[in-house]
């Protein structure tokens, strides 16, 4: 009994080295380089005073707000389109692979070049989408270069990209719901939106759940299409966390670019994990 538990510890041994080198050395040296101001040669401890200053002004605190609207909405969205969207995709249509492909596609393209391709799009005077309301005599807004729009077209682009992987997620567990329900239903005379809401949506909780968790957990460190299409801004408007972690870093604040990565990691913690336990404490098994 001793030698099988030696042996299975054995097994454990890579997973904890990984875990150590790969997770805890960095996240406990990003903390002590937070509290200090220090370059590639040197390094002063300053207590504080880095987090002091990244909530002390506006231009670095506001990145925390927009990072939680970011997150919040994208993941939202890509829940309740993608599920409509799956909804359609497991029904009795044609050309139902060929219509998945289709939905697939911007999850296998790049984010920055999905960034390029709708910044382009969005341009004020020469982007197609402008071109095309002006077709109908609708003056287009300036999408990115709004500072009361310019989020919330980054935020259609990323809920555009990510729907794909959530509508896939979303079929795997309609896909599996068992026909017997669906019969019973059927039998008792149960509408089609009363058999979606009380049949597949507690059904494939743990797929919303999936989909909450990694698309929240995305958003809120987000960086490659937000910088593809706006670099952070005008202004600060499209700054989150990550944006301001790089900026930081890029002008040779190191201390204080750690000190964001510090607080990115504690917002992400502080919420996934408290919001995980609540959705699998709601989960509905098959």
């Amino acid at each position: 009994m001793n030698k099988k538990k030696i042996y299975s510890t054995w097994f454990l041994v890579p997973a904890v080295v990984i875990f150590m080198v790969f997770f805890i050395i960095p996240m406990v040296t990003s903390l002590f380089f937070s509290l200090t101001v220090w370059d590639l040669k040197d390094f002063t401890f300053c207590g504080l005073d880095n987090f002091k200053t990244f909530f002390g002004e506006k231009s670095l605190s506001i990145s925390v707000k927009n990072t939680l609207i970011y997150a919040f909405l994208t993941s939202g969205l890509k829940v309740v389109i993608a599920f409509f969207i799956a909804l359609f995709l497991t029904s009795k249509i044609k050309s139902k692979t060929f219509i998945r492909s289709l939905v697939f596609f911007p999850n296998l393209v790049s984010a920055v070049a999905i960034g390029i391709i709708w910044k382009a799009l969005m341009h004020p005077s020469k982007g197609l989408i402008n071109t095309l309301l002006g077709t109908i005599g609708i003056t287009g807004p300036n999408w990115l270069g709004d500072v009361n729009l310019a989020l919330f077209s980054v935020i259609a682009v990323d809920v555009w990209k990510g729907v794909s992987i959530s509508t896939v997620i979303f079929i795997a567990g309609i896909s599996s719901i068992d026909t017997s329900f669906y019969e019973a239903a059927s039998i008792d005379g149960a509408t089609r939106w009363q058999t979606i809401r009380h049949i597949v949506m507690p059904l494939v909780r743990t797929s919303t759940n999936t989909i909450i968790t990694l698309s929240l957990i995305g958003g809120l460190r987000c960086f490659d299409l937000i910088w593809a299409m706006t670099k952070g801004g005008p202004g600060f408007a499209t700054d989150v966390l990550a944006s301001v972690v790089y900026k930081q870093y890029a002008a040779g604040f190191y201390g204080l670019s750690t000190a964001g990565n510090v607080i990115m990691f504690a917002v992400i913690a502080v919420i996934a994990f408290p919001l995980t336990k609540f959705l699998n404490s709601r989960e509905v098994y098959n």
